[in-house]
């Protein structure tokens, strides 16, 4: 079975088991943490919310984190401007628990 949830104003595609990094939540690792469901899928059932299921699938935090560095760069030709910083964005490691 297959589900789409919402968090942090991204859609993800999740089955039980899986591991992804979403955007920072506030919650400590070993907590669980509930999303909204869009829609589920088990072969070829298809139950699509509006805009919500009424079911929540649980998780568990798993950890805290930072993606990789990006590099940002302003530069502007024949004026000697070049500004280079960089970003590195926080995230939140779960661990889908069961798609009801």
């Amino acid at each position: 079975m297959i589900a789409v949830i919402k968090t942090g104003g991204k859609q993800y595609l999740v089955q039980e088991g899986h591991v992804l990094a979403v955007e920072k939540l506030d919650a400590e690792p070993g907590q669980t943490v509930k999303f909204d469901v869009l829609l589920t899928a088990d072969g070829d059932k298809v139950d699509v919310g509006t805009p919500t299921l009424s079911g929540k699938i649980s998780a568990e935090v798993v950890a805290h984190g930072r993606a990789k560095k990006i590099e940002v760069v302003k530069y502007k030709a024949k004026s000697r401007y070049t500004r280079r910083t960089g970003h590195r964005q926080l995230f939140t490691k779960v661990k889908i628990g069961k798609i009801a």
